[in-house]
C-alpha cells in the first residue's frame, strides 16, 4: 500500500491497539492502576518500565498513544514525551553524555538551552563548546576526541539560522558522534531531521504541535536503542507529560499540517512587508532570498515556518512603541499558537544571557520576534503596517 500523507498519519491515533478504537483517545486521568492479582503487579514491576500500566510516572495509556503517533510523524522507531520542551532536551542529553564527555553546540540557541550548555552541563562535569556559527562546517570543525554529541536547532531561536542537517549528520556519523536537533521552530510537518540522518530529535510540543497555547510539553524521538535510555531516565527524573497534556497535544497534532501551511503563508506575506520598510533595519526570515541560508532552506524545509525576527532602526524605544501599538497580535512569551505573538528577545526569551553575551550572539536591543498566527492575512498586514508607522 502506498504510504499515507502526513496529516492522514497524524489523525490516526489509537488508545490501545489490542481493543476497540475510540474516535478520540480517552484521557486516562489516573495516577496509578489497580490489580486483582498482587503477583501480577509484582511481575510487572520486576519486568521494568515498559511492562504495562502500573503508575502514571512510569506509563499511561494516553501518553503511550501520543508517543506512538509522534514516533510515526517524526519517522522514528520510538518517541518519549515530557512535561516541557526543556525537560525533553535535558533528558535527551543526560541519556547520551556523562561526566568527562564533550558536547558541541550551535551558538544560536534558545535561552534555556544556552543556560543548559553554559551553566548546567559544566556542573555535571560535561564541557560544552559553542561553535563559531550554526553552519555545519563550523560545528564539525569543533569536534574533538571526547566529543559525544553535536547539538543544533533546525531553525534557530531567535535569528532563524538554518543548519544543513544532512551534511552535519553524515560527518558526525563518520566520527561516531551523536547528533541531536531541536526541531521546535519547524515541527515534523516542515522538517523531519531523522530522515536526514540526525540521530535524535527534540520538540517543544508547547509550540506548533499542540498549537493552541493551552498545553506545555516536549517529545524526544529517534532510534529504539537511544530512546530506550531516554525513556529509562525520563521515568527516574520524573519530568513526564500529564495525561491531559498528552490529550491536548494529540488534538493539536491532527491539524498541524493545515496550521503550518497558514502560519507559513502569513509569515511570508509579513516578511515581504517588513523587508525594505524604512523603520526596519534588518529582517530574518528563511524564505527571503536575502537570508544567508536560503539554499539550505529550499532543500530541507517544506515551508519556512511562521517565525519572523526583525530589528527596528529606532532600537529599544522603537520596539516598545511597536509592541504598544499592535492590536491583532498579543504581546507575550512563547510561540506557535494560533494567535500572532510579539516578543522582545532581549528582555523575555534570552534573559539567561548577559548583555555582552546577547550582543555577541547578534541579539540587539531593537530585535522583535513575531510568531505569526493563522489570522486573516489582510488584518495582520494592516495592523503590523500601522504599528510600524508608530515605531
Amino acid at each position: 500500500m502506498e504510504e499515507r500523507g502526513f496529516t492522514t498519519r497524524a489523525v490516526r491515533q489509537e488508545a490501545d491497539p489490542r481493543g476497540a478504537e475510540p474516535i478520540s483517545v480517552p484521557i486516562y486521568q489516573s495516577a496509578t492502576f489497580g490489580f486483582e492479582d498482587p503477583d501480577e503487579l509484582a511481575r510487572w514491576i520486576r519486568e521494568g518500565k515498559d511492562a504495562g500500566h502500573v503508575y502514571t510516572r512510569w506509563n499511561n495509556p494516553t501518553r503511550e498513544a501520543l508517543e506512538r503517533v509522534m514516533a510515526g510523524v517524526e519517522r522514528g522507531e520510538r518517541a518519549v514525551s515530557f512535561g516541557s520542551g526543556m525537560a525533553a532536551i535535558t533528558t535527551a542529553l543526560a541519556a547520551l553524555v556523562e561526566a568527562g564527555d564533550h558536547v558541541v553546540s550551535t551558538p544560536d540557541l534558545y535561552g534555556g538551552a544556552f543556560a543548559l550548555m553554559t551553566a548546567i552541563l559544566p556542573r555535571w562535569g560535561i564541557e560544552a563548546t559553542l561553535a563559531p556559527s550554526h553552519r555545519a562546517e563550523d560545528l564539525i570543525e569543533a569536534i574533538r576526541p571526547g566529543t559525544k554529541v553535536v547539538y543544533t536547532e533546525t531553525i534557530a531561536n531567535p535569528k532563524l539560522t538554518v543548519t544543513d542537517l544532512a551534511v552535519l549528520a553524515e560527518a558526525c556519523r563518520e566520527r561516531g558522534v551523536t547528533t541531536v536537533v531541536d526541531n521546535t521552530f519547524a515541527s515534523p510537518y516542515l522538517c523531519t531531521p531523522l530522515t536526514l540522518g540526525i540521530d535524535v530529535v527534540c520538540e517543544s510540543t508547547t509550540k506548533y504541535i499542540a498549537g493552541h497555547g493551552d498545553s506545555v510539553g516536549g517529545v524526544v524521538a529517534g532510534g529504539a536503542e537511544a530512546l530506550h535510555e531516554v525513556r529509562e531516565i525520563s521515568v527516574d527524573l520524573g519530568g513526564i507529560m500529564s495525561p491531559f497534556d498528552a490529550w491536548l497535544t494529540m488534538r493539536g497534532l491532527q491539524t498541524l499540517g493545515i496550521r503550518m501551511d497558514r502560519h507559513s503563508a502569513n509569515a511570508r506575506a509579513l516578511a515581504e512587508l517588513l523587508d525594505g520598510h524604512e523603520k526596519v533595519s534588518h529582517v530574518w526570515y528563511p524564505d527571503l532570498a536575502s537570508h544567508p541560508d536560503h539554499d539550505v532552506v529550499a532543500k530541507q524545509l517544506r515551508h519556512a515556518s511562521g517565525m519572523i525576527t526583525f530589528e527596528l532602526a529606532g532600537g529599544l524605544d522603537a520596539g516598545r512603541r511597536f509592541m504598544e501599538a499592535v492590536e491583532v497580535p498579543i504581546v507575550a512569551p512563547s510561540l506557535g499558537a494560533t494567535r500572532t505573538i510579539v516578543t522582545h528577545p532581549a528582555t523575555v526569551t534570552h534573559t539567561q544571557m548577559t548583555d555582552e553575551e546577547r550582543r555577541a550572539s547578534g541579539i540587539p536591543d531593537g530585535m522583535i520576534r513575531l510568531s505569526v498566527g493563522i489570522e486573516d492575512p489582510a488584518d495582520l498586514l494592516e495592523d503590523i503596517g500601522r504599528a510600524l508607522e508608530k515605531a
